[in-house]
């Protein structure tokens, strides 16, 4: 059993379904290793994602668990299996670990829905918009580090799963740079908003009811719904929810949205008249 340094985002949810069903089977790690024949470190060491684990071994420990979702169990086997090195590798030791984590977790997701107040989505952005987006942190990136964000950023557009994206009239009206970015901007969105796997809409200044839409979030589909992943931004950086009661909260929430938003043409319509005012 291999021991890992560095798990990655998706290696640790891994780790944590594995201790939840444990905990759920109301098992202690040393019954749980028990039952395998093993020591207990080495349950430890994969609830902390700093083992692997078999699909043999975790097919025996979802039957001790007394786990039935087949679906489910498929999926943490797939997670468990997955020797994938996605293009996102290449940035490893260049850019921080949830450049990388976010890249991977969209890389496996069955879907995503994207709700946005001030900024454009990252993968709706185009190499002007997301240059002038980072050139804004403090403290001041190098040219180096800012050239590999950008050029991050623009290497996850390549991804061709469903996309929902709902974007207030406030980020579409801010200015991150200057008028011609703005336009060149609101341009993408149009063409983008016509490829098959993208579905855009736009929340107004004049909707009724904003507070249901007044909540930035990226929702990523899991392989199983269990398995679904809400990113948020924190004051340090990233979050990461995964927990059944949120992630139904977070659904609900998306929904919402959607309802206090235009559809999809009229949305067109509303970018369109924008890109004219400027």
């Amino acid at each position: 059993m291999a021991t890992k340094r560095e798990p990655t985002a998706r290696q640790m949810r891994l780790a944590v379904e594995l201790r939840r069903l444990r905990e759920a089977a109301d098992l202690s790690a040393r019954e749980a290793a028990a039952l395998l024949g093993v020591n207990s470190v080495q349950i430890s060491q994969i609830e902390s994602g700093t083992s692997g684990v078999s699909e043999k071994r975790l097919r025996q420990l979802a039957a001790h668990y007394a786990c039935t979702d087949e679906e489910f169990i498929d999926a943490l086997v797939e997670m468990a299996t997955d020797r994938t090195r996605g293009w996102w590798e290449e940035y490893r030791g260049l850019l921080p670990t949830s450049f990388l984590d976010l890249s991977e977790l969209e890389h496996h997701a069955r879907f995503q829905h994207h709700v946005t107040i001030l900024y454009v989505p990252g993968l709706l952005q185009t190499e002007d918009y997301a240059r002038a987006v980072f050139s804004s942190r403090l403290p001041e990136l190098t040219s180096d580090e800012l050239e590999l964000r950008v050029q991050h950023r623009l290497a996850r557009q390549k991804s061709t799963i469903p996309y929902k994206a709902v974007i207030h009239e406030a980020a579409l009206r801010i200015r991150v740079s200057n008028r011609a970015t703005s336009r060149a901007q609101l341009t993408r969105l149009l063409e983008s908003s016509e490829a098959d796997h993208i579905t855009l809409r736009v929340i107004p200044f004049d909707v009724d009811d904003f507070a249901k839409a007044s909540s930035t979030m990226t929702y990523l589909g899991g392989t199983a719904p269990k398995l679904d992943t809400v990113l948020r931004d924190a004051p340090h950086g990233s979050l990461l929810i995964d927990s059944d009661a949120q992630l139904s909260t977070y659904r609900t929430r998306f929904r919402m949205v959607e309802a206090s938003s235009l559809e999809p043409a009229q949305s067109r319509e509303f970018i369109h008249n924008l890109a004219k005012e400027l």
